[in-house]
Formats: C-alpha cells, sequence, structure tokens
C-alpha cells in the first residue's frame, strides 16, 4: 500500500464477548499485516471485560490495534439503547477528529447508523459489515413482538434505514451467499455497490484437526467413557437453537444406541437443558454439561462423534452463517443439521461431512439415525480438506483484504 490506510472499527458487541474473539479480532489482526491501522470502538459487558479484558488488551497490544472500549447499558430496555447509540457518536466523531478515518467499518446495523452518519458528514468510506438481516431477526425471534405499537415502530424505523445503508454503501458484506441472493431482491437494493460474501470463518489454527489420541484426551477431562457414541452441541440454548428437537433426535438415537451420550458445551444455564429431559424420557446420567473458554472449546468437542445443531429455519436466518459449524468441520467432526440456515446445507453437502434434516419429524430423525454408521465412517482430514475454501481464516481475510481494496481503489 502506498500509505497507511486509518480504519474505525465499529460494533455495539464486545470483544470480550466469544464472538469478537472469534469474529473480530482475528480478522483485524490479519488485516493489520496488510498495513491497516485499526482503532476498535466496542461495547463491552462488566463481567466479561473484567474477566477478559488483559487478553483482549494483549491481542490488540501485539497486532498495533488501538481498542476504545465502552460500557455495555443493559437497562432500560430500548431505552439503553438509544443511550448507547448517543454515546457511540459522541465517541466516534471526537476520534475522528483526532485521527482522521479513511474508512468507517461497520460491523451491523447500529454500527452502520453512525457509519453513514459519519460519511454524509465528512464523506470518509462506509463499510456495512451487516452480519445478517438485523432487524428480521427481532421480529423472527419475538424480541421486537409486531402486536407492540412501539416495536412496529422501531421495525420499521430499521427496515427503512437498513435500505439507506444498502443503498449508500461503500461496499456489503453479507455471511451468506443465501443472503445476497435476497437483498438483490429488494426493493432498495443499489447494483452499483459492491457485495461480498464472507462467512464466519474458522481459526484452523486453533480449531485444528481431531485425531483418536484427542477424542480419548477430550473423554477423560469431561469424564466420558473411552467406547460408546458421544454426541455434542456447541454453544448458547434457546432462542434460535432447538434444544426441543435436538433431544428428541438424542431420544430416537437412544433407541439405537443405548450407551450414547449428549455433552452440551454451553455458557447456558444447566436448568434449561435439565428441565426439558423428562419430556422425552432422556436420564439425566446420559447428558453432560459443561462450560468452556475459548482454548477448551476445541479440548472439549473432540471428544464427540458427531455434532448436532438445529437452528429455526425462518426468514432472517437466510443470512446466518453459525460459527460453530466452520469450527466443527474445521476439526473433521461429522455434523446433523437442518436446512433453511443461510449456505448451511450447500456447505455441509461441499464438505460430505454431515446429514442434513429437511424437517422436524419421525421421519427424518429415523433417517439421521441411519445415517450415523456412515457419519462415523467419514475421515476428519477430508471433511477438514472439503471445507478450506470455505471457512479458512486466512482466506476470510483475503477476501476483506480484497473488499479494502476495492472501496479504496473507487473514487
Amino acid at each position: 500500500m502506498n500509505s497507511i490506510k486509518k480504519i474505525l472499527y465499529i460494533t455495539y458487541d464486545g470483544m470480550t464477548d466469544p464472538l469478537g474473539q472469534s469474529q473480530v479480532l482475528p480478522y483485524l489482526a490479519g488485516l493489520s499485516k496488510e498495513g491497516y491501522k485499526f482503532t476498535i470502538l466496542s461495547f463491552e459487558k462488566k463481567e466479561r471485560y473484567e474477566r477478559f479484558n488483559k487478553t483482549i488488551t494483549g491481542i490488540t497490544d501485539a497486532a498495533g490495534i488501538s481498542w476504545v472500549p465502552m460500557n455495555f447499558t443493559r437497562r432500560p430496555p430500548v431505552i439503553s439503547k438509544f443511550y448507547d447509540a448517543v454515546r457511540m457518536k459522541r465517541m466516534a466523531f471526537r476520534l475522528h477528529r483526532t485521527q482522521k478515518f479513511d474508512m468507517i467499518h461497520c460491523r451491523s446495523y447500529i454500527a452502520a447508523e453512525l457509519g453513514l452518519r459519519l460519511k454524509r458528514k465528512t464523506g470518509t468510506k462506509f463499510l456495512f459489515d451487516m452480519r445478517g438481516f438485523w432487524a428480521d431477526e427481532k421480529k423472527d425471534a419475538g424480541t421486537w413482538n409486531q402486536d407492540s405499537f412501539i416495536f412496529r415502530k422501531v421495525y420499521k424505523y430499521y427496515k427503512k434505514r437498513e435500505k439507506e445503508f444498502i443503498n449508500e454503501a461503500d461496499h456489503i458484506i453479507s455471511l451468506t451467499e443465501a443472503g445476497r441472493q435476497e437483498i438483490m431482491k429488494w426493493p432498495g437494493y443499489n447494483p452499483a455497490v459492491p457485495m461480498s460474501v464472507i462467512p464466519c470463518c474458522a481459526d484452523m489454527n486453533h480449531f485444528t484437526l481431531t485425531s483418536t489420541e484427542d477424542k480419548l484426551k477430550g473423554r477423560k477431562k469431561l469424564g466420558l467413557p473411552a467406547d460408546g457414541l458421544v454426541l455434542s452441541y456447541l454453544g448458547s440454548v434457546g432462542a434460535w437453537y432447538m434444544l426441543d428437537e435436538m433431544l428428541e433426535l438424542f431420544a430416537f438415537i437412544k433407541n439405537k444406541y443405548a450407551e450414547a451420550k449428549f455433552f452440551f458445551i454451553t455458557h447456558s444455564a444447566p436448568s434449561l437443558i435439565l428441565s426439558k429431559l423428562d419430556k422425552f424420557n432422556i436420564k439425566k446420567e446420559d447428558v453432560i454439561i459443561t462450560e468452556a473458554s475459548r482454548e477448551e472449546v476445541p479440548v472439549f468437542t473432540k471428544a464427540s462423534d458427531v455434532n448436532i445443531s438445529f437452528i429455526k429455519p425462518v426468514y432472517s436466518k437466510l443470512s446466518s452463517s453459525p460459527t460453530k459449524l466452520g469450527e466443527v468441520l474445521a476439526m473433521g467432526i461429522p455434523v446433523i443439521v437442518n436446512s433453511g440456515v443461510g449456505d448451511v446445507e450447500a456447505i455441509v453437502n461441499k464438505s460430505k461431512g454431515g446429514f442434513v434434516i429437511h424437517e422436524f419429524s419421525a421421519d427424518q430423525f429415523i433417517k439421521a439415525v441411519e445415517a450415523l454408521p456412515g457419519l462415523l465412517q467419514l475421515k476428519p482430514e477430508e471433511i477438514r480438506g472439503n471445507i478450506k475454501e470455505v471457512y479458512s481464516l486466512t482466506i476470510g481475510i483475503e477476501l476483506y483484504s480484497k473488499a479494502y481494496k476495492k472501496i479504496f481503489e473507487s473514487n
């Protein structure tokens, strides 16, 4: 590069959150090596900041990244978000006055509001890193209940803003090809604005290829038997993640594999899972629940033979790229997933590393059980090899780099 480009990266998520550590910092650290100078403006939850701020500071300092953490406000609902938005605006404009950023990289909609405002006022380049159909996710989840006058207004407001984002951005990032295709159908879509597809990639140096030794090591740590079928689930439960359907599938599996165990790697309250067991006649001793740090996640996940993940196949999930899918496939662990979520079905079929359920029915669950012997015979190195071009962090950094160059080449 002829000159160092200064970029303000704005996100309402925290760098101390799991996604900040997996889906922001690795990319920015990689891009920093290409000569970009980043300042991150993020919002941090108090308890996570106190626990992980030194870890994040170590990462940002090593990469030459400036980090400006702000306190995330939880209460009161809705009003707290407007309060944080005002604080975000003040800080961003203050930083821009001193730094004169060449581009604002905005993660999702709240940040994009500010990025567009800065572009309109200062002419700074604006990258809309969409991360999904946020307003529709809130609607689909019921968080913005459309029976409420207030939430109908909020939804309509952000749909209007969404149209402005995609029309005035210098570049758009979609997590999925399915999402990109849908955006191109929207009335507000501007074909003159370039759009790239970059999924939630996996750090393959962290999520390394599994082995028999790794499996035994993980099972020993978790107190699982060395033999017998072990299924895993990675991530939070509730909201989008279909716990009932996953437990129902496990009940079907138990009919054929009596010694099977199902373990959850999650920060969610164990009671959310345990309270559902009786409904499916699952014994408590057949379910293991544990928390894990980022360092422990691959160790524990490798204890399993197959990973299960069901996500609600609603409209907004066309734009969803589950982080866990890339991480699990990178380790060479086969998966059982459902269709109707972003590019999940296409990626799993391409990887030849799993079974895709098309509806949550007894017939499909039986077919998933019947597919298990084949899944257990799959070679981890082949699964990993087949998804490198999709989920490799190196590829993801390259795609961001191409998007940046395209932005700065345009006038």
